[in-house]
């Protein structure tokens, strides 16, 4: 994939991510009891999976709490690898431009004399065909 198809995945990725850390955080708030009090409790805690930050509090009990806390911290892994990475493309094409237009500006200047030399050669060939 490249850089712009990532870039242009991100206004669809980043409301995806908070939907996720809503569901998340209810169930963490449904499978933890022991250790997460109610729903905001459970949201804060899937935010700061997502965000790396790591749990927010104690660890969880559950099996279940475990696995949702293990894909928190995936799909927040991701998402900062996402945005870095659409981030540090957007430097690199703003420094790379005027190198890009530059080698615009040749294949068009090539494909000119290419066409130039096709309409020679067919001219050519046009006068040998007239001629044999």
């Amino acid at each position: 994939m490249d850089a712009r198809a990532l870039r242009r995945r991100l206004p669809i990725a980043i409301p995806l991510i908070a939907v996720v850390v809503l569901v998340a955080g209810g169930a963490l708030a449904a499978l933890e009891t022991d250790t997460v009090n109610d729903f905001g409790e459970g949201v804060w805690w899937a935010v700061s999976l997502v965000s790396t930050v790591g749990f927010a509090g104690d660890t969880p009990q559950t099996t279940g709490g475990r696995l949702i806390s293990g894909v928190l911290m995936l799909v927040g892994f991701a998402t900062l690898s996402v945005v870095t990475a659409a981030i540090a493309s957007l430097l690199v094409v703003e420094e790379e431009e005027p190198e890009l237009e530059q080698v615009r500006v040749s294949e068009r200047e090539v494909l000119a004399e290419l066409q130039r030399v096709r309409g020679r050669l067919e001219a050519l060939e046009a006068r040998l065909s007239r001629e044999s």
